[in-house]
Formats: structure tokens, C-alpha cells, sequence
């Protein structure tokens, strides 16, 4: 690899130290639930991540996203927080966290946790003193309470619907028994949602970040960024009138939802921004927020939380012409923004992208739900069969689109069991076994999130597939067998090895954040080049294509005669 210049030399504490680091890196997320059990509860723990230190080391990546490990009835998996500055006893102790931290830290591993400040839990001890305290108190002006309509308070304060289904208001009771006012909740009603209009929820949160900075945590993932801030005086518009002017011509592209990207939510993460630069190297986040593209750059500003997801990819049918206007548009907007860009195809609320690649493609409608995509929203829909899934063509081309986002400037964010080609779970699930408030929200309309929650396959035998000692809190069905880690490892050709080979060779040959577009006469085929000669080609049709000149470092399926097959991505150098 003598052609070009690569960071092979650079040690672990260097990069560790690099304030960059998080503007080219490879991040896994860990769902700690379902990741590695280390007690045998059938709940995964931070125990069980330590355990797997040497398996992330040996991957690759430059840095673990924690999902949520706080104290939780797990109403919503875990984002519904009781204690945003404690571990749940469940998945460990504080002292099981700093366990877990040094040995990311010594094996050159970052840490990104979530924070999710738009609600917090029902059993919050605020919540709670809210519950027991009069109208109007300073207890309950930390949530968002409003009395009901009607003549005696019987109608919520708004006809809106929670992101789970149901209404977005739910009605307490009063300390004296009577029926009384209504808290906002957008997505479950155990999740009711902070006033951020109130200082003492800023206050609080600021401590936090600092909490979790002081102990060593790298970076945060901010939970629905784009929530917080809300605008409810006055008579509160119709969800009719929401949507009219959602499917409008220009949207809430101004800011004017009443809780959804209000501009005001950018005077939060600037106050962040302060907190995070009081470290060395300054502490990173990333924005969950679902907006539109023109309103992402407001997120991803240094001055705010310095990157942003972008889902666009994720949405997007495997297609070439999709893909190049994707990646064109966002790697613009990163420039523009002063951030870097990041591409997701997987993650703890969509459906694995090996199965929704193997999929027929459906067209969107306009209550399409983004975060399943079309296609993976109607096999949800129509109950999740594996016998719809065409596993092969699946596997094959999120192997070939993974080899191409991990080439892409910016930062890969993986989800955990994609190294391993893991299809989604779908139907196999009982109902009684299921644990996502979308499907008891929605009971008979939708299947949920928990198949891409169902806990690894770690060994093809013994107990759950060596997840745990006596099961796990979702049932893995027998065809987790053959993804098993044990049965890839050292397999030439394996999803596993895969990602292992292409991981290392990105964190050497990652160089600046542009790509150049080499022209093809195939309209199947993308091919573009880095600054320092490393060069991705895709052929995203059916017939294998003529490969460019240079030496072919890895590709997602073998080459057919030295050309590039079909659903296939290539590495070359030289």
C-alpha cells in the first residue's frame, strides 16, 4: 500500500488525543440490552460490553454510541430515563461504567452516550413531585402541563397523536383524587416532556453532560434534537392543520412548529457547546434530528453540536442514481456547515438494512413513517415474514453498500450485528414476547422495533447462542446459528471479515473530507475517488462490469473473471 499515504503509524493515544477524531470515524452502536450478558439474567450489561473489548478492538472501529444504560422502567427501551446520572442496577453500577470506559479507552476506543432531553421517565423523581404537587407549582413547571378543554377538563388540551399512536396528552390525577390536568407526552405516556422554558431543566442537564464528561465519556448523541423547544400560548393549531401545512409547498421549513425544530432549540446547544469545549480534547455530539435538509446545518454548526445525522441513505432503494444525489447533497451541506457528514444504514429503530435490501422496492406515501423507510415500513406492516425476504440478494447488497458508506467522507455510524449480515427478526416474535410501545400503541397495525432489538448470536451453540447463560429478553430465532461471530471468524469471505478488513484499511487510507466523480457510460455503476488515489466503484445492476486500473484491496463479492459483479463493491488503489 506503498501508493499511498496512510495513519497506520499513529498510536492509540495519539488519535485519542486528535480533537478531530470524530469527523472521519467508524461508530458502533451498542443496544447494551441486547448486546452481551455477562450475569446470565437474560438482559445485557456493561460487564458484558467489557467482555467484548477485544472483539471491538479487533473490528476496528474508533468509537462505541452507547443507547440508553440509565435507570428505566423500559417503557421505550430504555429512553425513558429515571436518573439521568446513574447506571441501572439491571446492567451494572457507576463503578461497572468506568470499568467499561477504561477499557474502550485502553484499547483506543472512544465513548458516545445518549442523552435524551426532550422527556424523561414517569418515575422521574421530578415527575414524581410534580404528581404530588398543586397547579401551578415550581414542581410541575418542569413538565408541560395545561388544563384540559371542555366544561369540566375532560378534553386534552389539543387533538394531537404521540409518535407511538394515541393521544399526545395524558390526564393525572390530583393529590385530592380529583381528575385534573393533562401532561404532554410526543411519544409514550410514560415519557412525559420537559418545559424547557424553565431554567432549572437547563441547569440540570448542563450537570449532567458534565457528569458523564467527568467520568471520561468522549462524546454525546442527542435523542430527537429537535424537540425540546416548544411554542403551545394561545389556541393550539388541529393535527389537520399540522399536516395541511406540513404537505405544503414550504412546510415548517420556518421554524414555526409548535413542537417539532423551533429555532429556539438552537440556543440550548450553545449553552452545550460551551460546557463541551470546557474539555480536552473539547467533548463531540451528534444531532438525532429528523428535519428537513435545509434546516440540518443549524445542528451540525460548531457553534451548536458540531454534526448531525443524516438518514438519507437510509431511506434511500438501493440505486445508483439515489445513492450519488444523496452523498453529493449532504457532503455539500457538511462543508457548508463547517461539520462532517454521517451516513446510517442501520440502527435501534429501523429495520436492518440486509433485510430491507432484500425487499421489494414500495413507493412512499406521505404517512410513510422515516424511520422504517417505504419498504420496510410495509413488511412491517404486513407482519414481518422471513419467507418475503430474499436473504441473499439482501445480504449481498448491504454488503455492497456498506463497502461504499465506510469509503464515503465523514463518519460511518454502524449498528451492532450488521458485522455479522444479521437480518431483521420479524414475525417470528410472539406477541407476547414483544416489548416496543409502537406495537401496543398500534396493536394489530404494526410488528414495531423489536426485531433489530433481539440480542446478538455470539456462538452457533450452547445458550442463546452465547448472548447470555439462561436466555435472553427477546427470543432469537434458529436461523441466528448461522450468523454467529464464532462461525465468521476467520472465514475468508465472511460479513465479519469483511467489515474487519475494511475497517482497518479506512482508518488508514481515510484523507480529507472530499471525493471526486469518475465519469461511466453505466448508469449502474458509481465510482468515485478519494484526495489520495483510493477509489470505490459500485456496480448496483445485475451484469458484471470492467473494473478501472489498480489493485483491487477488498471487495464485498468475489470478482467474476476479474470483473465487478453485480450488487458488488470494490477498493482499488495505484
Amino acid at each position: 500500500m506503498s501508493t499511498i499515504a496512510t495513519k497506520a503509524n499513529r498510536t492509540d493515544a495519539e488519535r485519542m488525543a486528535d480533537p478531530n477524531w470524530w469527523r472521519q470515524a467508524s461508530v458502533y452502536q451498542i443496544y447494551p440490552r441486547s448486546f452481551a450478558d455477562s450475569n446470565g439474567d437474560g438482559l445485557g450489561d456493561l460487564k458484558g460490553i467489557t467482555a467484548k473489548v477485544p472483539y471491538l478492538k479487533e473490528l476496528g472501529i474508533d468509537a462505541v454510541w452507547l443507547s440508553p444504560f440509565y435507570p428505566s422502567a423500559l417503557a421505550d427501551g430504555g429512553y425513558d430515563v429515571d436518573d439521568y446520572r446513574n447506571v441501572d442496577p439491571r446492567l451494572g453500577t457507576l463503578e461497572d461504567f468506568d470499568e467499561m470506559a477504561t477499557a474502550l479507552h485502553g484499547a483506543g476506543i472512544k465513548l458516545i452516550v445518549d442523552i435524551v432531553p426532550n422527556h424523561s421517565s414517569d418515575r422521574h423523581e421530578w415527575f414524581k413531585e410534580a404528581l404530588a404537587s398543586p397547579k401551578g407549582s415550581a414542581a410541575r413547571d418542569r413538565y408541560i402541563f395545561r388544563d384540559g378543554l371542555g366544561e369540566n377538563g375532560e378534553i386534552p388540551p389539543s387533538d394531537w397523536d404521540s409518535v407511538f399512536g394515541g393521544p399526545a396528552w395524558e390526564r393525572i390525577t390530583e393529590p385530592d383524587g380529583t381528575p385534573g390536568q393533562w401532561y404532554m407526552h410526543i411519544f409514550a405516556k410514560e415519557q412525559p416532556d420537559f418545559n424547557w422554558d424553565n431554567p432549572e431543566v437547563h441547569e440540570d442537564f448542563l450537570t449532567t453532560l458534565r457528569f458523564w464528561s467527568d467520568r471520561g465519556v468522549d462524546g454525546f448523541r442527542i435523542d430527537v434534537a429537535h424537540a425540546l423547544t416548544k411554542n403551545l400560548e394561545g389556541a393550539l393549531p388541529t393535527k389537520a392543520d399540522l399536516k395541511a401545512k406540513a404537505h405544503g409547498t414550504d412546510g415548517f421549513i420556518d421554524g414555526s412548529h409548535p413542537y417539532w425544530d423551533r429555532d429556539e432549540v438552537h440556543e440550548i446547544y450553545a449553552e452545550w457547546r460551551k460546557v463541551f469545549n470546557e474539555y480536552n480534547p473539547p467533548r463531540t455530539a451528534v444531532a438525532e434530528a429528523w428535519v428537513h435538509a435545509d434546516r440540518r446545518a443549524r445542528y451540525a454548526s460548531p457553534e451548536g453540536l458540531g454534526q448531525a445525522f443524516n438518514f438519507d441513505l437510509l431511506q434511500a432503494d438501493f440505486d445508483a442514481a439515489q445513492f450519488r444525489t444523496i452523498v453529493t447533497k449532504n457532503l455539500a451541506e457538511a462543508e457548508a456547515s463547517g461539520a462532517s457528514s454521517t451516513w446510517v444504514f442501520s440502527n435501534h429503530d429501523v429495520v436492518r438494512h440486509a433485510t430491507r435490501y432484500g425487499l421489494p422496492v414500495s413507493e412512499p406515501t406521505e404517512d410513510d413513517e422515516i424511520m422504517a423507510g417505504a419498504a420496510g415500513k410495509k413488511w412491517l406492516l404486513e407482519g414481518g415474514l422471513q419467507d418475503d425476504v430474499d436473504v441473499e440478494l439482501g445480504l449481498r447488497r448491504a454488503r455492497a453498500a456498506s463497502l461504499l458508506m465506510l469509503a464515503l467522507p465523514g463518519s460511518a455510524y454502524l449498528y451492532q450485528g450488521e458485522e455479522l449480515g444479521l437480518q431483521e427478526v420479524g414475525g417470528e416474535i410472539p406477541d407476547s414476547e414483544r416489548q416496543d410501545p409502537s406495537f401496543f400503541r398500534n396493536k394489530g397495525v404494526e410488528i414495531g422495533r423489536d426485531g433489530c432489538r433481539v440480542p446478538l448470536p455470539w456462538t452457533a451453540e450452547g445458550p442463546s447462542f452465547g448472548f447470555g447463560a439462561n436466555g435472553s429478553h427477546l427470543p432469537q430465532p434458529e436461523w441466528f446459528a448461522a450468523y454467529a461471530a464464532d462461525v465468521q471468524d476467520g472465514v475468508e469471505g465472511s460479513t465479519l471479515e469483511l467489515y474487519r478488513k475494511a475497517l482497518a484499511l479506512r482508518s488508514d487510507l481515510q484523507s480529507g473530507e472530499r471525493l471526486e466523480w469518475i465519469p461511466n457510460a453505466n448508469p449502474e455503476v458509481l465510482h468515485f475517488r478519494r484526495p489520495n488515489g483510493w477509489q470505490s466503484v459500485t456496480n448496483f445492476g445485475t451484469e458484471a462490469v470492467a473494473l478501472p486500473e489498480g489493485t483491487v484491496v477488498v471487495s464485498s463479492a468475489a470478482l467474476e473473471g476479474g470483473k465487478l459483479p453485480g450488487a458488488t463493491t470494490a477498493w482499488l488503489f495505484g
